[in-house]
């Protein structure tokens, strides 16, 4: 158990000194990392000047694996190994691009995938074996050129035709909410128009509330409306019947009878809108009011 936590102290401080970032209080003691798969040790800026300054070159005191100026690195040793997987990865896979309607059965298929697999974990990790894979993509590559480009387009073509479904998708799904958004507004708009007719038939100014806004509200304002909506344009357009008119039309005549203008005279006391007698009458009756002793 305590060499398991030595190891992992070794990962946040220098190899060499034991210096971990931080413990200079003058300055930033930044660690670097020797990235190779077998070593991943890290040392202080000190160390490595002073290593490097008598050879080009200097064994790690732990696991006995080469540092060398150009293997250090600030990231650490999971950050490149991550890059250099996908690095590997994108490029055997983009040579090795066979898919499952190229085998006869999917056991063949399962056995090409693991086959891969262990080319790019064998070349990521730098196993024994790793430069006869390379040599074996690059020959794999150059024998099979032609059928790993049709096989490319191939690739290329479907996902061309996966992103245009996606899209098609995306517009059929903007559409339905706009659908259901009219749809929202236009019934807000009839519950509002039947509220105001409805209050117009009990002022008297209409004989009837209109016979679609009654029917949307018996057999449900959405069902309605898209039944009315196939012989209309625009859902929001209402017919409503005409308003009852008053005895002698809507025209309204703006001469006034001087025995009408004697009744509204009389109703204010004679005392004309407007003027300073008018205003006087308000503020008595206002105060008169306010102040009313029973």
């Amino acid at each position: 158990m305590d060499g398991e936590n030595d190891a992992d102290d070794y990962l946040f401080s220098c190899a060499i000194c034991g210096t971990t970032e931080g413990d200079n209080l003058t300055s930033t003691t930044t660690l670097q990392t020797n990235a190779t798969v077998k070593c991943g040790h890290q040392f202080c800026a000190a160390c490595i000047d002073r290593e490097l300054s008598r050879k080009r070159e200097f064994p790690c005191p732990i696991c006995k694996s080469a540092v060398k100026k150009v293997t250090l690195t600030q990231r650490t040793l999971d950050d490149v190994q991550t890059e250099k997987d996908t690095g590997w990865r994108r490029r055997v896979l983009k040579v090795f691009n066979k898919t499952q309607a190229d085998f006869a059965n999917l056991q063949e298929f399962n056995d090409y995938l693991e086959e891969v697999e262990d080319m790019i974990y064998s070349i990521v990790n730098e196993e024994p074996e790793a430069e006869e894979h390379k040599t074996k993509i690059k020959d794999y590559e150059s024998k099979y050129k032609a059928e790993i480009v049709v096989r490319q387009s191939q690739r290329a073509d479907e996902e061309r035709s996966t992103q245009d479904r996606i899209a098609s998708q995306i517009r059929e799904s903007e559409r339905m909410k706009r659908e259901f958004q009219d749809e929202e507004k236009a019934i807000t708009m009839a519950k509002r128009r039947l509220k105001i007719e409805s209050t117009e038939v009990i002022l008297g100014e209409r004989d009837q509330v209109s016979a679609e806004l009654r029917q949307a509200q018996m057999q449900g304002y959405r069902n309605e409306l898209k039944r009315q909506a196939k012989g209309h344009k625009q859902m929001t357009n209402w017919v409503s019947p005409k308003v009852r008119e008053p005895d002698g039309g809507l025209a309204r005549d703006d001469k006034i009878d001087r025995e009408v203008y004697r009744k509204r005279q009389a109703a204010g006391g004679g005392i004309l809108p407007g003027s300073i007698l008018s205003h006087e009458r308000n503020w008595n009756e206002t105060t008169s009011s306010l102040f009313c002793v029973r």
